[in-house]
């Protein structure tokens, strides 16, 4: 299946356009997609609910919206209160359809300067052909190691408790005539899970390591309640494999900020990592990551039917 992460800067390109629909079509194929910094309601983008704009423009897709902060911006018209809420977040797009979400807001360190925001991570379980798989959108702090290795400890813990605290609702409904059901069998919160987003961190970084953990003494390991770098274990390697481009202290720097993490039971099942060079739909670049979740037997091996 086809996967891609996209940081699209709300909509304004690298050459200071705005342009959500161009943003959709970089997107539009794919079999999941997660998307950072989507808005709704905000002055800069014309007061755009860019979430239910991106669901016309991807009509294939189900999709679920999670913001990381939540504002008022209503307003009076014809005597009555409009109510609206200025939001900015992340978003899961997927052909097949989405179980159930939750989203995390994730730790906030307060700042003087420069300016600070909350940052949040959408969890979405999606029942691939080859078992359920918990695919999160997330967006990491931008000024410091210390909040995002705050922000990463708080999701491996959310992640290594799901098979043990279940979905949405677990066990027998003692009061059926209530249907809290739904008619439905219990909702899986399976171990397998994959990471996809703009971590605001280079693979050199303590918080890279924080997730993959220290180079072990077989370059092969992958524990099952942890994860790896996909683009690490892709068996196709891109060269020159970047997402982001800043000149800093008059130098082009490459940089890879936004990255696809993978639990161990996938390690072997990821195809191809690349990147779309040269895009310039947003501030960043799209990653695309190919891996096998067709080919059954992934709920038997990852801790979570």
């Amino acid at each position: 299946m086809k996967l891609v992460s996209y940081n699209i800067q709300y909509g304004f390109g690298s050459d200071g356009r705005y342009d959500l629909a161009r943003a959709a079509r970089v997107v539009d194929g794919a079999d999941i997609i997660a998307l950072q910094e989507v808005e709704r309601h905000w002055q800069r983008t014309n007061e755009d609910d860019q979430p239910e704009i991106l669901s016309r423009l991807l009509p294939d897709y189900h999709w679920v919206y999670g913001p990381a902060f939540d504002m008022d911006a209503s307003e009076r018209r014809d005597g009555r209160i409009v109510n609206r809420r200025r939001q900015f977040g992340t978003m899961v797009l997927s052909k097949l359809p989405i179980v159930w979400s939750r989203l995390h807001t994730l730790p906030l360190r307060r700042t003087v300067r420069p300016l600070n925001t909350r940052n949040a991570a959408l969890e979405c379980m999606i029942r691939a052909p080859s078992g359920p798989v918990r695919v999160v959108s997330l967006h990491l702090a931008h000024i410091a190691a210390e909040e995002r290795l705050e922000q990463i400890d708080y999701l491996l813990a959310e992640h290594r408790r799901a098979p043990s605290e279940g979905g949405p609702w677990s066990g027998a409904d003692d009061e059926p005539q209530r249907n809290w059901s739904n008619g439905g069998p219990e909702p899986q919160n399976p171990l397998a899970a994959i990471w996809l987003g703009d971590f605001n961190m280079e693979p050199d970084s303590a918080e890279y390591r924080r997730i993959v953990g220290g180079t072990p003494y077989h370059r092969g390991a992958a524990y099952r309640d942890g994860f790896v770098d996909a683009a690490a274990v892709a068996s196709e390697p891109v060269a020159d494999f970047h997402t982001h481009e800043k000149i800093i202290d008059g130098r082009l720097a490459k940089r890879r900020l936004d990255h696809c993490f993978v639990g161990g039971m996938l390690a072997t099942r990821v195809r191809s990592v690349g990147a779309d060079i040269g895009e310039i739909a947003s501030d960043h670049f799209p990653l695309r990551i190919d891996i096998d979740l067709e080919t059954p037997g992934l709920a038997t091996t990852s801790g979570g039917g």
